[in-house]
Order: C-alpha cells, then sequence, then structure tokens
C-alpha cells in the first residue's frame, strides 16, 4: 500500500491527517506577509488576492495533493486569534461553499449574498468530495486558543446545530495543538470549537477548502 493510499484509509477512519512540518519557514513568512494588516477573523480573500495564489501555487497544494491529486483550493479564509482579537465558538460543522453565481438546483439551500458572493448549503454529494484544511502559521496550544476536534464525528454527517455537543460528546477531543507550518486535513463534517485564548500569543491559521470534484453545471466554485 503507499503512502498516499495508507494516507486516505486513516483519513476515512478518523476523519483528520496531519502533515507536520509541511511548510517551511520562508513559505511561512510569505503567507503571513499575504494577510492583509487588520484582517477581521475568518477573511475570506477572492482568487486573484496573493495569499489565495500563494495557497494554489505553494507547498500548501503540493502537500494535500500527495494523497488527493484532484484536490483544488475553492476559497481560503485567514484568521489570527490574540488578545486584541480574541473569540470563542461552541461545537459546530461549516456546510457553507462559495458560488459564482445562485441556481436554484436540488439540493442547495440557504442560499446568502456576503460581500457580493453567493454562499450555499450544497448537498452531501459535494461536502463529501471537499476538504476542510488548516495551515498554521504560528504555534497553536491549548492556551493560545487552539482549535479542538471531535476526532471520527465526520460520520454522523449533516448534524442539527442544537444536537452538536451532545454528538461530540461521542467522540475523542483533540486540541489542534500544532507548530508554525503543520497542516491538518479534515473531513468538512468534522465537529470542532474553537475557545478562547488564554494567553497574548498570536495564533494565526487559514483555513483552505478543497475540492475534490466540480459542481454540478451550470454552478461554478466562486
Amino acid at each position: 500500500m503507499s503512502d498516499a493510499d495508507t494516507g486516505r484509509a486513516g483519513f476515512e477512519q478518523h476523519g483528520c491527517l496531519w502533515f507536520r512540518r509541511a511548510i517551511d519557514t520562508p513559505e511561512i513568512e510569505h503567507l503571513k506577509q499575504c494577510i492583509e494588516p487588520g484582517t477581521h477573523p475568518g477573511h475570506r480573500v477572492d482568487r486573484e488576492h496573493p495569499l489565495f495564489r500563494a495557497v494554489a501555487g505553494g507547498r500548501v497544494t503540493e502537500t494535500v495533493r500527495s494523497v488527493w491529486p484532484a484536490a483544488r483550493p475553492v476559497r481560503v479564509l485567514a484568521f489570527n486569534k490574540t488578545d486584541a482579537s480574541n473569540w470563542q465558538l461552541g461545537w459546530h460543522q461549516d456546510r457553507v461553499i462559495a458560488v459564482d453565481r445562485r441556481v436554484d438546483l436540488p439540493g442547495f439551500g440557504a442560499w446568502s449574498l456576503k460581500s457580493g458572493i453567493w454562499h450555499c448549503e450544497p448537498p452531501e454529494s459535494v461536502l463529501s468530495n471537499m476538504l476542510f484544511v488548516r495551515v498554521h502559521l504560528d504555534e497553536h496550544t491549548r492556551a493560545n486558543g487552539g482549535m479542538e476536534i471531535a476526532v471520527g464525528s465526520h460520520r454522523e454527517g449533516r448534524v442539527l446545530a442544537a444536537e452538536a455537543a451532545r454528538i461530540a460528546g461521542r467522540y475523542p477531543v483533540e486540541t489542534t495543538v500544532a507548530e508554525a507550518g503543520d497542516v491538518l486535513v479534515l473531513a468538512m463534517h468534522t465537529l470542532h470549537r474553537s475557545p478562547a485564548a488564554q494567553d497574548a500569543d498570536a495564533r494565526a491559521t487559514l483555513r483552505v477548502d478543497f475540492a475534490l470534484a466540480p459542481l454540478p453545471a451550470p454552478l461554478q466554485w466562486a
């Protein structure tokens, strides 16, 4: 069995796969420099932004494609948790995608327009062909608000928000302790939460959504 096959097998079971020290220091610094000062948490960047280009043409995408050759980045979000910009989120799933237009196809719903971009919740067939990738640009610890995941919870499929905490309690919880340059690939349905930081250490992260297949026509990724 190849390394890629082994990685995919473990991913199917646990819903997560770590690539430690995947990004070297010069590329980490370049990614940080591409994040605009004062960017709000969860800021989405478009395809023409230097940050999106750096992700698509660098080690992040190369790393993901070492296991999923067809993967392509379709959304990049930047986060930076500090003592001045701190937050917490309870257990939840992220099921929203960004598309180029609104088309009322079966299974696509909860449409919203954010900053001129159409977002929606797609059917399971789309989410099962996507990856939720975390790129750690700083050290992540329990103290600075490292994300927590319910390992294996992706097997539950779509979970109602009111049931998320109860269902997450069925699974082992892992704090995603990481060094700068570590990359974590998660199944899209993985339940996760973000505790507030308890110290002042910066905790910059990128979230990159990868698609393994195109959207049904005429929809396209934003």
